[in-house]
């Protein structure tokens, strides 16, 4: 077995691989690529960048696993992606946007911006086989992009996990022979509280008040009584104790997460045979008896109703843009950090296009579960659509629970519904911590040496930090971080992502390490859209999301502006690592100041030729290629 060498893709010497490292003969083509310090390692051979020839000490990267099976990698992103907003904000933006209409704007953005994104990522983190911060090696001075987003899959899982509790705690409530939401004269009731067999439309306060705004039913003095004990707070400044019952439904979520996690992906990706497939045959259930009820019809044809007038609406657009960048869950660290155990011809161009296409299909198809239901409510209650119709934990702990526990069977209709958003939220969970193990792994060998310990203490640090998040007032805390973690400052990081990857690392190189891969080359329209369309959509999204910032509110609850604050001091606690790292590396590396800043966007496998002189982001034709 020899080292082959390659200089400008052609042969120029072979040494014996004996003075470079050892390679284990196995059964599959390529098990193992990797790029550091400029050798790349197959089963085969060591083949070492452009005018390089490293040797290798240890082969610690050799042993870096691979998915069990491409099924597993597949279900893993699917899982990832196709989260609880799928089902709770996607068919209320279809529904308030035009309906039909809005499948415009939305497919637009899924094929200019949403799968090119994707497909970057999986890209990115199959070639060089690292996680998020690692995967800089491309470009170092971007390595605080990586820690970005890092940090901010941390934030979101001090608040994800609580909404996963809520509904474990759904779960274990639904094992009733009558489900505790169904009427009033409960522990929790309050006096004001009234059977929704009473209620119709000539009564709700004079029509002002939508039916889903109505806080007095069961259904809503449950939820905000019953399991939040909200009326016990007067705000975000009166949190109170824990609620024992939802920190033991927290516990259990995290337990999950660690136990299937400690491992490894050969472990996690067998746990979402279970978390990614389960929710298709709960949706496809629940979309069958939906269509049956009374009134379904009619909830169906609102949410598909096309009224094109809305597209001249920039509101409308704006919801699009957006939704598709969250539904797709690019930036987040999670497709890098999935798709380095991929193996390294996988094919992960036809993995993106269809993992995008399922997921937005999913967000499509779950409109008719949710608007079948909502028209069986509208009909019961007398109202329009549009009173009962809402989005976020309103319609999955409040509305569609009221409809199931009427429907007759309603204890096995609620175990379903909520075993589906259990399942939905513990794949998309994993997903994130993985992001965080994976790039924080990579990047300290100690934390990869000690795998187990490191992913204890992730999980249970977001333990005690979503503790506040379980109290009388935790409700305003999740608020909090859910609008200030992984708003701005997830736009931001993807942006300056692309442009690391697309304009200093360049999109030609970027096409070159894909071909390499799979035998092919990207297509114009791919490069075109990495380059210039993906970074254009991604800063229209980011002022987008500053313009359309309002003031926080929790219903009725204004949060005080201490509140918005410590809000935005979480936002640039995550985006200051792009400037502070940037700062940092130009800052400890050796040089002039035109050597520093060559050193600092120079893949690290070609600092050899910035002693040469050889840079070629200082040559105007890397800046003008595609």
């Amino acid at each position: 077995m020899n080292v082959q060498v390659h200089s400008d893709h052609k042969l120029s010497s072979v040494v014996p691989l004996t003075q470079y490292t050892t390679v284990e003969k196995k059964d599959v083509e390529l098990v193992l690529v990797k790029e550091l310090n400029g050798v790349q390692y197959t089963n085969t051979a060591i083949i070492a960048a452009p005018e390089t020839r490293v040797p290798v000490s240890s082969s610690e990267d050799e042993e870096r696993e691979t998915w069990g099976k491409k099924i597993d990698f597949l279900l893993s992103v699917i899982g990832f992606a196709v989260d609880l907003a799928n089902i709770c904000r996607f068919p209320y933006l279809c529904y308030k946007n035009g309906g039909g209409a809005f499948l415009i704007p939305y497919t637009l953005f899924l094929v200019i911006a949403g799968m090119p994104l994707f497909y970057m990522e999986l890209a990115l983190g199959q070639y060089n086989r690292e996680g998020a911060a690692t995967v800089w090696k491309i470009c170092p001075v971007f390595k605080g992009v990586g820690y970005t987003v890092i940090i901010i899959a941390l934030y979101v899982g001090f608040y994800y996990n609580v909404i996963i509790a809520w509904s474990l705690y759904y779960l274990f409530a639904s094992f009733a022979s009558e489900l505790p939401w169904l009427r009033c004269g409960n522990p929790w009731n309050s006096p004001n509280c009234i059977d929704t067999k009473l209620l119709n439309g000539c009564v709700l306060l004079g029509n002002e008040t939508k039916y889903s705004k109505y806080k007095i039913t069961p259904a809503a003095e449950y939820y905000e009584r019953g399991v939040l004990h909200l009326h016990e707070s007067e705000g975000i400044h009166d949190l109170g104790p824990p609620r024992w019952q939802l920190v033991l439904c927290l516990l259990v979520v995290v337990f999950i997460l660690y136990f299937t996690l400690c491992k490894g992906v050969k472990t996690s990706g067998k746990v979402v045979y279970i978390t990614a497939t389960m929710p298709y045959v709960v949706l496809f259930v629940l979309v069958i008896r939906g269509i049956t009820l009374p009134g379904a019809m009619d909830g169906i044809r609102a949410y598909l109703y096309i009224d094109l007038k809305r597209l001249n609406n920039a509101t409308v657009w704006i919801d699009a843009a957006t939704q598709i960048f969250y539904s797709l869950g690019a930036g987040f660290g999670v497709l890098i950090a999935f798709a380095s155990y991929n193996k390294f011809d996988n094919n992960c161009f036809r993995d993106a296009i269809l993992t995008s296409t399922i997921n937005c299909v999913t967000s499509f198809f779950s409109g008719f579960a949710i608007f079948s239901v909502l028209g069986y409510m509208a009909y019961m209650h007398g109202v329009n659509i549009e009173d009962v119709a809402t989005e976020g934990p309103g319609l999955v702990f409040i509305i569609y629970p009221e409809a199931i526990s009427t429907l007759p069977g309603s204890t096995f209709w609620s175990i379903v519904f909520f075993l589906m958003l259990l399942t939905l939220g513990i794949d998309s969970s994993m997903g994130g911590m993985e992001a965080i193990i994976t790039g924080l792994t990579d990047d300290f060998k100690i934390l990869k040496r000690n795998r187990k310990l490191f992913t204890f203490a992730t999980a249970f640090g977001t333990f005690l930090v979503a503790l506040t998040c379980v109290t009388n007032g935790g409700i305003y805390v999740l608020t909090l971080l859910d609008s200030f973690s992984a708003g701005t400052s997830i736009l931001f990081g993807v942006l300056i992502e692309a442009i690391g990857v697309s304009w200093f690392y360049g999109v030609d190189r970027f096409s070159e390490d894909i071909e390499r891969m799979m035998g092919f080359k990207p297509g114009l329209y791919w490069r075109l859209c990495w380059k210039f369309v993906s970074p254009a959509f991604l800063l229209f999204v980011v002022v987008a999301s500053i313009v359309k910032m309002e003031t926080l509110t929790y219903d009725d609850y204004t949060f005080p502006p201490w509140a918005s604050l410590i809000g935005w001091g979480i936002t640039m606690s995550s985006m200051l690592f792009v400037p502070a790292y940037a700062i940092y590396k130009f800052l400890t590396v050796r040089g002039t100041f035109k050597e520093r800043l060559a050193y600092c966007i120079t893949p690290e496998n070609e600092h050899h030729l910035v002693a040469e002189g050889n840079v070629r982001q200082f040559k105007l034709k890397h800046w003008l290629a595609i």
